[in-house]
């Protein structure tokens, strides 16, 4: 097993990159001026509605801050925003530690930048199945992949990245960076990591919860099951 050991990191990283990909937007426009206020060369990396919801607040400065994460990693989204944040450039971003000759290399190879911040949450999963009884089609097409996804791989590296997924903790991130010259502590970025960390634990245990509860035969009143072996 190869042991990538990190024995120095930064207590204050100062915000170049955020990558924000928001289901909930309450408080995005507060959060994007705000943090616009503080960085005046801040770039924004989004995708779908945020992305236009961002455009939006942006107005005319958007085209010098804000940029379509399909556009930086080359790849479009999959039809139904299947897939959008999963790539490899992006995880180069989130993962790679700092003071690190060799990622910063894995950068240089990947074309990648290192991203500071992810302002992520997830799709409604509970809202959905609380809401409508039975409908395990729409269950499933609401649990989301990209999202936790972003926010564990920032967690994971809280010692650079900081990983956002509650609105709540907007003034708390934004009031620092004002006492701070636009940096984040270490001591803020590990509390938001715990949390992270907790939100996707929550999250898979309520989809294993709902799953578990679902009888498989039901299945035949929401799908129409081709007979024979699917080949793709």
């Amino acid at each position: 097993m190869i042991e990538n050991r990190v024995d120095r990191i930064p207590d204050l990283v100062t915000l170049r990159r955020v990558i924000i990909s928001v289901y909930d937007k309450t408080g995005l426009e507060n959060l994007v001026t705000s943090l616009m206020a503080q960085q005046k060369d801040l770039e924004i990396y989004s995708t779908g509605g945020t992305y236009r919801a961002c455009e939006k607040i942006l107005g005319d400065s958007a085209k010098e801050h804000l940029y379509r994460i399909s556009d930086y990693t080359g790849q479009p989204e999959m039809h139904g925003g299947l897939v959008k944040t999963l790539d490899f450039r992006i995880y180069l971003g989130l993962l790679s530690e700092p003071f690190s000759p060799v990622h910063q290399d894995d950068l240089k190879r990947g074309s990648a930048l290192a991203m500071d911040m992810v302002v992520v949450n997830l799709y409604p999963f509970r809202e959905v199945v609380s809401a409508v009884e039975n409908d395990s089609e729409n269950a499933r097409s609401n649990i989301d992949i990209g999202g936790p996804c972003m926010l564990r791989a920032a967690a994971k590296n809280f010692i650079r990245v900081t990983a956002v997924n509650d609105p709540s903790d907007y003034p708390l991130i934004l009031a620092e960076m004002a006492a701070k010259n636009g940096a984040v502590s270490l001591k803020t970025r590990f509390r938001m990591a715990v949390k992270a960390f907790e939100q996707t634990a929550s999250y898979d245990t309520s989809i294993v919860a709902y799953l578990s509860g679902v009888d498989p035969e039901v299945f035949k009143t929401v799908y129409t099951l081709e007979e024979g072996e699917y080949h793709g």
